[in-house]
């Protein structure tokens, strides 16, 4: 039987947007430029004011370069397939995309877990937080999501240049994914699969379940203050995490765990690119319009930038 080795793949992008394709490509633009402008700012303002200089803020400034990895991995290739109507990458192109996508993927789950860890010390034990939760633990904690986001992510794409792709050569998504990457190959991807829902499960179940149990605790303290002022704000320190998990996880669980069959293959690309695109806007958004500290940093920040013109 013959056999061609592929070593190129169309991505179809969305189909029959032609009509619309400008429009489309300036909402990308729009929401990428945003997205990229407000988590650098994020991170500016952490990395300079002396008001978000907890442990919260620092995985909140790692949580925005993640983000921003995200959607630069995703955004640039994508206006170039919806300009073109479809595009051309090398396969090793396509499994680095994935590889980055990936990486940026599982650092941002296990960094919103340690955010939770964070948030289950203050509220659970504050009179301990700070001895615990040392400037040299936040190193670590943080150096450990990176680390374990690039091996975990790894493992797959090592599996992956092992298969045999005859093709076809095309792919029916916006971005190189895990699955529409498997169908093109004509070895046995049992292995692969197998091994990647392992880790994959452990990977979204265990930080998953790790939330629910902190911030079960964490209501269970916030129940027990008597004042209602006193619960509305302890309850508004973790809030901003908590709408940053819902929206995670429920994007997550929208595009790889609840069962497709119904749904056409058109809504599984717009909850991806949800996911992909729209999140990294939405999560320095949350925590800009509901956290104070940031807030108070930013009006500081613009008073000092007038003060400086002023001069």
């Amino acid at each position: 039987m013959n056999r061609t080795v592929i070593t190129e793949i169309f991505l179809t992008g969305f189909q029959n947007l032609q009509d619309i394709r400008f429009i489309i490509i300036f909402l990308c633009l729009i929401v990428y430029l945003s997205a990229m402008t407000t988590n650098l700012s994020i991170i500016l303002l952490i990395s300079n004011s002396h008001y978000l200089q907890s442990p919260m803020f620092f995985y909140l400034g790692h949580l925005s370069f993640s983000d921003m990895l995200l959607i630069s991995n995703i955004v640039p290739f994508l206006v170039h397939i919806i300009l073109f109507n479809g595009g051309l990458v090398s396969l090793k192109g396509c499994i680095t995309q994935f590889f980055f996508y990936g990486v940026s993927a599982t650092t941002e789950c296990l960094l919103l877990t340690a955010m939770s860890y964070d948030r289950y010390l203050a509220i659970c034990s504050p009179l301990h937080y700070s001895n615990i939760m040392s400037p040299r633990l936040c190193l670590y904690i943080v150096g450990f999501c990176w680390s374990l986001g690039f091996v975990i992510t790894l493992v797959p794409v090592i599996l992956i240049q092992t298969l045999w792709f005859c093709g076809p050569y095309i792919i029916d998504h916006f971005f190189c994914d895990f699955g529409p990457l498997l169908e093109l190959s004509c070895s046995d991807v049992s292995i692969v699969k197998y091994e990647v829902l392992f880790l994959s499960g452990l990977l979204t179940i265990i930080p998953f379940w790790f939330i629910v149990v902190t911030y079960g605790y964490i209501f269970v303290t916030i129940m027990k203050i008597t004042s209602v002022t006193g619960r509305q704000k302890t309850f508004s320190t973790c809030s901003s995490h908590l709408a940053v998990v819902c929206t995670y996880y429920g994007a997550l669980f929208a595009i790889y765990v609840v069962p497709r069959r119904g749904y056409s293959l058109n809504i599984n690309k717009v909850v991806s690119l949800m996911y992909s695109v729209v999140t990294p806007l939405f999560n320095p958004i949350i925590y800009g319009l509901r956290n104070k500290e940031i807030k108070l940093a930013m009006k500081s920040y613009v008073l000092m930038c007038r003060r400086n013109c002023g001069k």
